[in-house]
């Protein structure tokens, strides 16, 4: 029986998507072989790269100077990358703190830039907000301006797109990517790990300004200098070919629901069906201002703690997996990505109202 699967990522994937590699897995497109099977220099596998590539770029409009790759290491190995690419060693780059991801990608830059200058710290505020941008201190000779849309831990979004100037505005959108329309010509460098709205673990989409590329340091890994792997289609070495396959079932998956307007609406829906079950209750809280809250993570709490082990237990029974939050906050955490259907809130919805009744 397929549950209602809520965590962070490794994410819920389409089930139709997954009942098509299932078919396909043993003989994909009548050649004898899986997927996994074909090498990735084949004509076959480019054909799918380039067709995952052109989808990607129709549902999010992706302008034309624009490279798109598709990298290992996740998002984490864009924290080096970004800077490797985009800085010198002499450069002073501009990081918003506003939780657990932005927060690493700030000490991963430290290794590789002479300042990184935090333009605003949620921090003291344990992360339940988004700094007004107008209390912003910025460096006007930065780099880049970096900052994370989506926190996954605390449930924070940001519900502006910075104004970066002449400074080009990078942006881990690893939580949120494809869950809504997005207009990439006002970032110079977007990425995105994939185990949440784009398929399994392994692969980073990462799109970048091409002006943005040939500029990595001579010491740069090959695989993570943006202009060589752009230049040899995102394949100087073996890709995650599986991932990638999936991925862009996952891109075709997207069209045919409709698009990202549908997508998003989608989404809105369901978290703001979320979100009114946990407010219109005494029994259960959530820490974040109406304004920043996540449409992709609700964490939320328990009135007595000392339910949440019950609380997870009587979910699990029902179906309904992985809510736990994350350790370094306790509680519970749904995750509600593109894949997680309306079906699967409403089913939450209704355990949480009885679980209320049960032990309130």
């Amino acid at each position: 029986m397929r549950v209602f699967n809520f965590a962070a990522g490794p994410a819920t994937l389409p089930l139709e998507v997954l009942q098509q590699a299932q078919a396909e897995l043993p003989d994909w497109r009548g050649s004898g072989m899986s997927v996994m099977e074909i090498s990735h220099r084949s004509k076959a596998f480019i054909g799918v790269a380039e067709e995952a590539e052109a989808d990607l770029r129709e549902l999010l409009g992706v302008p034309a100077d624009y490279r798109v790759l598709f990298l290992q290491g996740g998002a984490t190995g864009q924290f080096a990358g970004i800077p490797l690419n985009l800085a010198s060693a002499a450069s002073t780059v501009d990081y918003v703190n506003t939780g657990n991801w932005s927060k690493k990608a700030i000490g991963e830059a430290k290794q590789f830039c002479a300042k990184v200058n935090v333009v605003a710290d949620a921090a003291a505020r344990k992360y339940c907000d988004v700094p007004p941008e107008s209390t912003w201190q910025r460096d006007p000779t930065a780099a880049y301006l970096h900052y994370t849309p989506n926190e996954t831990i605390g449930g924070v979004e940001f519900p502006f797109i910075p104004d970066a100037g002449n400074v080009p505005l990078v942006a881990d959108f690893s939580s949120s990517i494809l869950s809504r329309p997005l207009d990439v010509s006002k970032f110079g460098l977007i990425y995105a790990g994939a185990q949440k709205n784009i398929g399994p673990a392994g692969i980073c989409l990462v799109i970048v300004r091409d002006y943005l590329t040939g500029h990595a340091r001579p010491f740069t890994p090959s695989i993570w200098d943006y202009k060589q792997m752009g230049a040899d289609g995102s394949m100087s070495n073996t890709p995650p070919t599986f991932g990638w396959y999936i991925a862009g079932l996952v891109f075709k998956w997207l069209k045919a629901t409709g698009g990202l307007a549908a997508m998003g609406e989608r989404n809105r829906a369901k978290a703001a069906k979320l979100y009114a079950a946990i407010d219109n209750s005494h029994f259960y809280s959530n820490p974040v201002p109406t304004a920043c809250r996540s449409r992709m993570n609700v964490p939320f709490t328990l009135v007595r703690p000392e339910l949440d082990k019950t609380f997870l237990s009587e979910a699990k029974a029902a179906g309904l997996t992985n809510l736990e939050g994350h350790r370094s906050v306790g509680g519970m955490r749904a995750s509600l990505y593109n894949a997680m259907p309306s079906e699967g809130v409403d089913a939450l919805v209704g355990f949480m109202q009885e679980f209320k009744q049960k032990h309130g």
